[in-house]
């Protein structure tokens, strides 16, 4: 049958493995190396529970990392996976930037990356996180972050594209410091829907409006890629200011990957039909997941607070009239 294919990091193995805290300690000690969280005591070591721990030591051996999971594609070096696999960095100089892209591509998905960014004077450059197919009518999904003088805010740019149309942007300031920790950012696409988070919390939902005419991404398979790079004829204040050299090696930082979704391969999904066999199950229940009423309020208070810039108020930049979703949101 089908098979939801998953490609998670330690950090996700822990999570899953918190919802067993009555484990003993060789549960602990399978799990401990992702965060440093677990404390568990010794004393409650149960044979009846070791079906579940050889469950737990499973999750933790299907945890990839960067290694098995990204190519680094360019930057001469500039691009390096660090800490046995479980750290990427890229790096951007005045010579080049670097990227790395997916081995696998995707046909739906919830797919997770912590980054940490460019700290301090981070301008002129802009750190991309998307999904992208390939050809002249592509698709793509994307994060962009925008770096900004020191003290000032990063801009969280998006954008949805669909047989190569694009021009769907929004914006965003952040509520807290993206450069100083790392910050889990996240797309969940399905047959419905794209929704974009940060920690959990979204920030942009676009929706299957096909009905009315709205090309939606659903036919096209996706990779993963992530680049820095130079970007100061626009990027920080519409290209007023320019890329700091002297701040030079500009340096983001990636970990905890994890993707839940359909591996596209040789022409068919992994996922029968493209879906999951129980898209009801934790696991799958991303296939047919949407907003319930706490993520909506999360959603409308990021978008009363801190959106700067939504393509579906820009009268001035569609003289003809707003595009067709915006009339339906």
């Amino acid at each position: 049958g089908a098979y939801l294919a998953s490609s998670s990091t330690l950090f996700f193995t822990t999570i899953k493995c918190q919802a067993l805290p009555f484990l003993s300690i060789t549960y602990s000690l399978l799990c401990e190396k992702s965060e440093d969280k677990m404390s568990y005591s010794s004393s409650s070591k149960f044979p009846l529970l070791m079906p579940l721990m050889v469950a737990c030591l499973i999750m933790a051996a299907s945890g990839s990392n960067f290694h098995n999971d990204f190519d680094i594609t360019w930057g001469d070096g500039r691009g390096k996976i660090v800490n046995n696999g479980e750290v990427l960095t890229l790096s951007l100089d005045k010579q080049s930037g670097s990227g790395f892209q997916s081995k696998n591509e995707y046909l739906f998905g919830k797919i997770d990356m912590q980054l940490k960014l460019v700290p301090g004077n981070s301008a002129g450059t802009v750190t991309a996180y998307y999904l992208s197919s390939k050809g002249t009518t592509w698709d793509e999904i994307d994060f962009e972050f925008l770096g900004n003088l020191s003290g000032d805010p990063y801009i969280l740019h998006t954008n949805v594209f669909s047989q190569g149309k694009g021009n769907r942007e929004q914006q965003f300031y952040l509520w807290f410091d993206p450069t100083t920790d790392f910050h889990t950012y996240s797309l969940l696409w399905n047959p419905q829907r794209i929704i974009f988070s940060v920690d959990d919390t979204p920030i942009r939902e676009f929706k299957n409006m096909e009905s009315i005419g709205v090309p939606f991404p659903k036919n096209q398979p996706m990779r993963i890629y992530s680049s820095l790079w130079n970007a100061d004829d626009w990027a920080t204040r519409g290209g007023l200011v320019k890329t700091d050299w002297t701040q030079a090696p500009f340096t983001a930082s990636y970990r905890n990957f994890n993707a839940d979704a359909c591996v596209w391969s040789n022409g068919a999904s992994s996922c029968k039909s493209n879906a999951p066999s129980s898209s009801t199950s934790t696991n799958n229940a991303w296939f047919s997941q949407e907003m319930d009423s706490a993520k909506q309020q999360r959603l409308q208070w990021v978008q009363q607070n801190y959106m700067i810039y939504n393509y579906c108020t820009d009268a001035k930049r569609f003289p003809q009239g707003l595009p067709s979703e915006c009339k339906m949101s």
